[in-house]
């Protein structure tokens, strides 16, 4: 586990509330859009690319909707997890599928 993680999970213990914040941060976005920049300079693509992530931001959060419901039913955690994977990816399809349908292409 890197230190990153450790760092979220042992907030997480003490306060779910800043283990949240702290895992909310879109980190990877971040450094991919720097990345992006760094090795393009091309501010269009960095403006694509954070188009992309907004629009399946939004389907991924059925899985922090689904999945503290399905807990709250009592159903075993690693079903709810998977469960709870399978209705974002299907998620994810369907805004894939709404989205061209409109002429947005990710």
């Amino acid at each position: 586990m890197d230190n990153r993680n450790i760092l979220m999970t042992e907030n997480a213990k003490r306060s779910t509330f800043i283990g949240a914040i702290l895992t909310s941060i879109p980190l990877i976005s971040v450094l991919a859009m720097f990345w992006l920049y760094i090795d393009t300079k091309d501010t269009a693509q960095v403006s694509a690319l954070a188009t992309s992530v907004f629009w399946l931001v939004l389907p991924s959060l059925v899985f922090f909707i689904a999945l503290p419901l399905l807990l709250k039913q009592d159903i075993n955690f690693y079903l709810s997890m998977s469960l709870s994977m399978a209705l974002t990816v299907v998620s994810y399809w369907l805004m894939v599928l709404v989205l061209n349908h409109y002429g947005i292409k990710l």
